[in-house]
């Protein structure tokens, strides 16, 4: 069962979760959010999911490839918050987290009472919402206490200018 959001009580802030990968539309997402924080007093969290199973080798082995992946989670994030400095100059809170992404987006809102708002973004390309967006509307739609806000991927910056 889910915590009841505190975001709006006394002494919190509402925080947008946005989750980081290497999607083209992973920006948009950050971008989004990251301005919709700026204009309404809120945060940003920034979350990436190291996946377990890139890691069924021998001990030895599977240490240099956490250390690795851990590397590049901590690469994407700074490159995310680049990101988030040039378009709303605020301090976005990093996460890193191992496992399944889903559970990993679900157990962070469940520990973190100010988050309420999960954004994602939509692939610009024809071919379907893209990969997050696609599995965690299939397996875990019903399962989130928050909303869930779905940017175009076609959005420009203008565009979420004006609407963020």
């Amino acid at each position: 069962m889910m915590r009841k959001r505190k975001s709006l009580d006394e002494g919190h802030r509402r925080k947008f979760l946005v989750v980081i990968d290497e999607t083209p539309e992973c920006e948009k997402a950050v971008i989004y959010a990251a301005k919709r924080a700026a204009r309404t007093g809120g945060a940003l969290v920034m979350l990436v999911v190291i996946e377990p199973e890139q890691f069924q080798h021998w001990l030895g082995v599977e240490n240099i490839m956490k250390a690795e992946a851990r590397d590049a989670a901590a690469e994407l994030l700074a490159k995310a918050d680049q990101i988030v400095k040039n378009s709303a100059r605020i301090e976005p809170e990093l996460v890193i987290r191992e496992g399944k992404t889903a559970e990993e987006i679900i157990a962070i809102i469940e520990d973190d009472e100010d988050i309420a708002i999960l954004v994602l973004a939509a692939s610009p390309v024809n071919e379907g919402p893209g990969p997050l967006v696609s599995s965690l509307a299939g397996q875990t739609a019903g399962t989130f206490s928050i909303p869930v806000t779905i940017v175009p991927g076609t959005l420009s910056e203008d565009d979420m200018n004006a609407i963020a």
